[in-house]
């Protein structure tokens, strides 16, 4: 067989593994293996996975990963979480739909410090259902408030999705957080604005409340914020001045979360070794995943397949915007049944050097591509947030849970097109912070 069928069929087997929920970090090194033991020899498929291996992990911009997701751990496991939203809560609740508002307010200063949609849709599920529900918010928008700030979680920094977008695409990492920094901030607007239009347009899904809160009240609640202000000022702060790198604002900011906790007395045993836990099998999860990629993308790079297709799709006579419509098309489709980090390490390789062919800023895309990606979270058949939400919201089906969030679905898209429309929204910050 030819290179380029071997590499053809080892796509084909690749998606299928993922399909049947074999890990996406064994199925890529399987594959990638076997694929370069077949168009080398087993000798030199040997040599890739050692050395694949060990490049990988010891890669010093990847230790960064490790560090922001301990920093979420100690911020979410000490309940900073439950007091963020009782503090926003307690400044624009009163509005019409004002707790999903919160919700939203909340999920975007918590992915500030977690990096995870996964993490974020959970701590907010656990908090703001219950307290949307006791003032008489119709669940199932109670629970699309949830899954929509919980996408923040993918694109404020320190986003993993963006660190491995730059660990699989060799754009800087301190670049790529920045860039996400103010479509987040906009991507949350949005859903606000989405949500106040839901209340205006059907007034008996989120009842106004009644009671009022005093100014006293809701300056004494911000106690309860400083710790994620820090946080992030130190962290993302210190990288768009340029005081330290990525993986020193990863430092600095676990440090700084664990000597918060402490000072604040929240931080336990239990917690300690709990986050600890959850931050070792996290990392394991990930790295296993960028070492099963790097082989990947090594078999792939044998196969000639990535080569044939950019030289293929930029020799198009069609205008660039085509093909990029084309390929963010397939995203949305890939997302409905492909989990982020398989989508990423699975056609970046291939889509990657297209873009970038085509004259497309790489930070630029890799924002709309987390964002496309991030649709896939809130669509069947695979829906990650909406079961999330649906494990620990037990008294809502998951059919209305998908109902509920096709109106955060339709202003993703709208926004992603205003992004297309206006690159600079990404690429402005970036370049006046690393000009």
């Amino acid at each position: 067989m030819s290179a380029e069928l071997i590499g053809f069929i080892g796509i084909i087997v690749l998606v299928l593994l993922i399909l049947f929920k074999v890990p996406v970090g064994l199925s890529l090194l399987l594959v990638g293996f076997v694929g370069i033991g077949l168009i080398k020899n087993m000798d030199v498929a040997l040599s890739q996975l050692a050395s694949s291996s060990f490049s990988t992990v010891n890669s010093y911009s990847l230790s960064v990963i490790p560090l922001f997701i301990l920093m979420g751990m100690f911020m979410s496991n000490t309940g900073f979480g439950n007091d963020l939203f009782t503090a926003v809560e307690k400044w624009i609740g009163k509005v019409r739909g004002g707790l999903a508002i919160a919700t939203i307010g909340a999920a975007s200063i918590f992915s500030a410090i977690s990096g995870s949609a996964n993490a974020t849709t959970a701590t907010l599920a656990k908090i703001c259902i219950p307290e949307m529900e006791k003032y008489n918010y119709k669940t199932t928008f109670a629970t699309a408030a949830v899954a929509a700030g919980g996408t923040l979680g993918s694109l404020i920094p320190p986003s993993v999705l963006l660190i491995l977008y730059g660990a699989l695409t060799s754009e800087p990492i301190g670049a790529l957080l920045i860039a996400g920094i103010v479509p987040g901030i906009l991507m949350a607007i949005c859903f606000m604005i989405m949500i106040n239009i839901q209340v205006r347009m059907k007034p008996e899904i989120a009842p106004q409340r009644t009671e009022t809160v005093s100014m006293k009240e809701k300056v004494y609640s911000l106690k309860n914020v400083w710790p994620f202000l820090v946080i992030f000022l130190i962290s993302i702060g210190g990288i768009y001045v340029g005081v330290f790198t990525p993986n020193e604002a990863g430092a600095i900011g676990a440090m700084g979360a664990f000597i918060l906790s402490v000072v604040t007395r929240r931080m336990s045993l239990k917690i300690l070794l709990d986050s600890l836990d959850e931050t070792l099998r996290i990392t394991v999860m990930i790295f296993f995943v960028l070492i099963g990629a790097s082989i990947f993308g090594r078999f792939l790079a044998l196969s000639k397949i990535p080569m044939l297709l950019s030289d293929s799709i930029t020799s198009l006579d069609v205008a660039p915007f085509v093909i990029l419509t084309l390929i963010l098309v397939v995203y949305f489709f890939l997302g409905m049944f492909l989990e982020g980090i398989a989508i990423m390490v699975l056609t970046l390789p291939i889509v990657y050097p297209i873009i970038t062919d085509l004259g497309y800023n790489g930070l630029w895309f890799g924002v709309i591509m987390i964002l496309i990606v991030n649709i896939g979270v809130l669509t069947p058949p695979l829906g990650l947030s909406v079961y999330i939400i649906a494990g620990i919201v037990k008294h809502v089906s998951i059919e209305q849970i998908f109902k509920g969030v096709i109106p955060s679905i339709i202003t993703m898209i709208l926004f992603i097109i205003l992004l297309i429309i206006f690159p600079e929204i990404v690429t402005f910050l970036p370049d006046i912070t690393f000009k």
